[in-house]
C-alpha cells in the first residue's frame, strides 16, 4: 500500500525549505511565505501532519493484518520527507510490482487527486520506473468514514445524535480552490454530500458548508462563504453556537490548528459566537476500518 500525503515540516528549521516546495514553479512573495511560516511558528513550530500519517498507515497495517492479511505499507509526501520518489524508490528496492494507492483527500479536485496521481507518476518516472498503482474508488460518503467524522464531533461536543441541539448549527469546511477548478470536478458536490450524510447521522437539523485557507490570487474568485464569513452571517442571524467540522481534512496540520483554531476561533469570540471545532478523523477505528475494509477488496479483485 502507498499512503499519498501533503507532508508538513517536522521542526522549526524545515518550515521555511518546505514552504519553498509548497510553491515552487509560482512566483509567491517573499512576504506571502513569511505570513505562512509564522503561522507554523504560531503552533509550536511544526506540523504533526508527517507524525498522523504514519499513525494512519500504522493503524492500516495493523488491522490488515489482524484480519490475516499481511502488506507492506509506504508514505509518499508529495512536499516533504518522505517524498512520493522516495517511497517509490524503496518499492522498488522491495521488488513491489502493484499496489493499492490511498490519496489522503476525502474529495476530488485538480489539486487533491488528480494532481497526487500526477506527481506519483513523476516519483516513478524519476525512479525509471515503479509498481502499478491501482487507487481506491472515492469514499466521501462511505458510512464508516461518515461514522468516523460524527464521532469526533459528539467527542467535541458532548451532544448524542438524535438529540442535537436545533439551535446549534453545523458548520463543514474544506479547503477553497477557484471558482473555475471546482466548475470542472466534483469537489463542491462531494463536501456537500459528506456533510449530509454526517448531519443526518447526528440529526442535526441545520448545516452548511464553508471553505478555509484560500491562499491564491486576490483577483481570481475563489469558493466562498470563507469559515470566518459564515461566523459573522450565523451571529447577524441571532445563533450563540457554532460546531465547525473541518470535514475536508483527514488529520491535524497548519488549515485546522491555526486557520480554525486561532484564526476562526478569534472571529467567533469578536462576533459573540461560541467556538467548538470537531477533531478531525485522524486513526479513528471506523476510518482505519473503511480503509482497510476497500484495500481487502481490491487485493481480493486482484487475484480473481
Amino acid at each position: 500500500m502507498l499512503l499519498i500525503g501533503f507532508g508538513g515540516p517536522t521542526r522549526p528549521d524545515e518550515i521555511r525549505p518546505y514552504l519553498q516546495n509548497v510553491v515552487r514553479g509560482r512566483n509567491v512573495p517573499v512576504e506571502r511565505l513569511e505570513a505562512a511560516a509564522r503561522h507554523y511558528e504560531a503552533i509550536g513550530g511544526r506540523s504533526p501532519y508527517n507524525e498522523w500519517t504514519f499513525r494512519q498507515a500504522d493503524a492500516l497495517r495493523a488491522h490488515l493484518e489482524a484480519d490475516g492479511l499481511l502488506l507492506s505499507v509506504f508514505v509518499g509526501m508529495r512536499n516533504w520527507h518522505p517524498t512520493l520518489a522516495e517511497a517509490i524508490a524503496a518499492m522498488n528496492r522491495e521488488g513491489c510490482r502493484r499496489t493499492v494507492g490511498i490519496i489522503l483527500a476525502p474529495h476530488r479536485s485538480q489539486t487533491s487527486w488528480a494532481r497526487y496521481q500526477l506527481d506519483v507518476q513523476r516519483a516513478c518516472d524519476v525512479n525509471g520506473g515503479g509498481p502499478e498503482i491501482l487507487y481506491l474508488s472515492p469514499w466521501h460518503t462511505d458510512p464508516l468514514f461518515l461514522e468516523a467524522v460524527a464521532s469526533r464531533v459528539e467527542e467535541a461536543t458532548g451532544y448524542q445524535r438524535g438529540h442535537w441541539p436545533t439551535s446549534v448549527p453545523l458548520c463543514f469546511t474544506a479547503h477553497s480552490i477557484p471558482v473555475s477548478m471546482a466548475e470542472t470536478s466534483p469537489y463542491v458536490q462531494e463536501i456537500a454530500q459528506s456533510a449530509a450524510g454526517i448531519a443526518t447521522l447526528l440529526g442535526a437539523p441545520h448545516w452548511l458548508v464553508a471553505y478555509q485557507s484560500r491562499s491564491g490570487d486576490a483577483c481570481i474568485p475563489w469558493l466562498e462563504p470563507d469559515v470566518a464569513d459564515a461566523l459573522r452571517a450565523a451571529a447577524a442571524e441571532g445563533v450563540t453556537e457554532v460546531v465547525v467540522v473541518p470535514v475536508g481534512f483527514l488529520c491535524d496540520h497548519v488549515e485546522v490548528l491555526y486557520d480554525l483554531d486561532i484564526e476562526a476561533r478569534e472571529t467567533a469570540a469578536e462576533v459573540g459566537v461560541r467556538f467548538r471545532r470537531a477533531g478531525t478523523v485522524g486513526d479513528h477505528p471506523a476510518f482505519i476500518q473503511m480503509l482497510a475494509r476497500r484495500v481487502r477488496q481490491m487485493t481480493e479483485a486482484d487475484h480473481q
